[in-house]
């Protein structure tokens, strides 16, 4: 049975000429072919940057793609009509497809507003600056282009709690709106991290409630999406989308798969949130990224054997969506921790190769960021998938024994002929390791399906032998019949 793995479909930089619809919709059959089984696109609506918004810097939710607003009629991803018709062909070739949702904040508002305000430190949100004062700022949202379609809903300052920028002084700070404090069950990174940027959501006002549940509905009936991503959720009330996605189950009739952003390397805080959500929300596993990027940039000096220690996936399996790295991580953003290229092919084996958490797959690891002269990681990350897809069921043995050369063995079902396989890696000098499968995989050879080492493996009778890793790399052992199966049988 095929194991899920997603594919982030998109990076930051992808060009912004209206395209990446169409494109997402000609390659459904080649995203279901590599193995992938779902897809989470970017956000699909209006951005206060236009055709230059990646989606987060969220202006109307209403707006698909459909109407002239901030400069544009089409999203940076095209029109309304070519992300529903993106959305069928991905569907129709077999993948599910998960929409980006930004509740934490809204941008490009079209009139300012006078309201009381009090500032406070931007580096302590618990520290007020100033006495109330009255402030003037850009949070009045009528979408004129959009003319009441779909929803009439004016915004105001009452539907914000926070803004950073006072337009009658010119002076960008930290401004709570009236006396509504901020919410307090978010994280505690600056004392509170409810604020993060432009308009924040008051999720204490009714109306904001209100709205977003509308257009909840309305984009579910709209899209019929599979599930979702939420962004920023740890600048959000903790609690909030309990209800918001129960009623999008309730509508969909079935249980939505629904991932969380909550960007901190401490498991202990996204177990936290799990709670708090009602364990409605699987969330990234941030703390294993930052793994692999500490590995990557150790110079040799990490210690394998720890690499999943205190990661979520470790303590919560069934919840831990993995992943190397994302649009927030690449060269240049505002998250950089990118994975060096040598470390990639570890990381993407740590999380395809192993039974516990769902993994995603990055667009700019899959087809290269070619702003960035960054390639693709090629060929060896689709055999990766391969194997997960076709090999991956069955019993898994660790050896996490050594702070150099850690390694791990599936064994695969008894009706997989070809099946088992033996993974090695080392972020420092190469090794062996004696892994032992099952007695049915003995006198069975098996090779190096990412040539990285060129050694030919026969298991003894007893399904056991001595594995090798070469300096700084990995090695992914499957039966020979398999790599032939696939066509993979020589060094490239």
């Amino acid at each position: 049975m095929a194991k899920e793995v997603i594919l982030q479909g998109f990076e930051w930089y992808l060009p912004n000429d209206g395209s990446h619809w169409q494109l997402l919709a000609s390659k459904a059959e080649e995203f279901s072919k590599l193995g992938f089984t779902g897809i989470w696109l970017p956000p699909a609506y209006k951005g206060a940057a236009g055709k230059d918004d990646v989606g987060y810097g969220v202006y109307d939710l209403f707006d698909l793609g459909e109407f002239d607003q901030k400069g544009t009629i089409p999203t940076k991803y095209g029109s309304k009509d070519e992300y529903f018709a993106a959305i069928h062909s991905l569907k129709e070739a077999g993948l599910a497809v998960y929409a980006d949702i930004v509740f934490n904040h809204m941008l490009g508002a079209d009139e300012v507003e006078k309201f009381p305000a009090v500032q406070y430190n931007q580096d302590n949100r618990k520290e007020e600056e100033s006495q109330e004062e009255e402030i003037e700022a850009w949070t009045k949202f009528t979408f004129p282009g959009r003319k009441g379609t779909y929803d009439d809903y004016v915004w105001t300052w009452q539907n914000f709690s926070g803004v950073d920028y006072d337009e009658r002084t010119k002076s960008h700070a930290l401004f709570n709106i009236g006396d509504k404090g901020w919410n307090e069950e978010v994280d505690g990174e600056k004392g509170n991290f409810d604020y993060l940027m432009g308009c924040d959501l008051d999720m204490n006002n009714a109306d904001t409630i209100n709205q977003l549940e509308k257009w909840g509905s309305w984009f579910y009936e709209q899209t019929g999406v599979d599930g979702f991503r939420l962004d920023a959720v740890k600048h959000i009330e903790f609690s909030y989308y309990v209800d918001w996605l129960m009623n999008r189950n309730k509508q969909a009739d079935r249980e939505l798969f629904v991932v969380g952003e909550y960007w901190s390397e401490e498991t202990a805080k996204l177990e936290e949130y799990l709670k708090s959500s009602g364990n409605m929300v699987n969330l990234f596993d941030v703390p294993l990224h930052f793994q692999f990027y500490n590995a990557a940039n150790s110079n040799g000096e990490f210690d394998m054997s720890t690499l999943f220690d205190n990661t979520f996936v470790f303590n919560q399996p069934d919840f831990a969506v993995t992943f190397v790295d994302n649009h927030d991580t690449q060269i240049g953003q505002s998250l950089e921790s990118w994975v060096d290229g040598w470390f990639k092919l570890h990381a993407y084996a740590s999380i395809l190769l192993r039974q516990e958490g769902t993994p995603v797959v990055f667009w700019g690891d899959l087809y290269g960021i070619p702003s960035k002269d960054v390639a693709p990681v090629g060929q060896p990350l689709h055999d990766l998938l391969a194997v997960r897809q076709q090999l991956l069921d069955g019993k898994e043995i660790d050896s996490m024994d050594d702070p150099n050369v850690i390694g791990w063995a599936c064994i695969s079902e008894e009706s997989q002929e070809d099946g088992g396989f033996v993974v090695l890696m080392t972020n420092a000098t190469g090794g062996e390791k004696e892994m032992t499968l099952h007695p049915r995989y003995g006198n069975k050879t098996f090779v190096d399906i990412l040539h990285n080492n060129e050694a030919k493996i026969t298991l003894d009778e007893t399904g056991k032998a001595i594995f090798p890793v070469n300096d700084g790399q990995v090695s992914v052992y499957v039966q020979e019949s398999f790599a032939e199966k696939l066509g993979n049988t020589s060094a490239e």
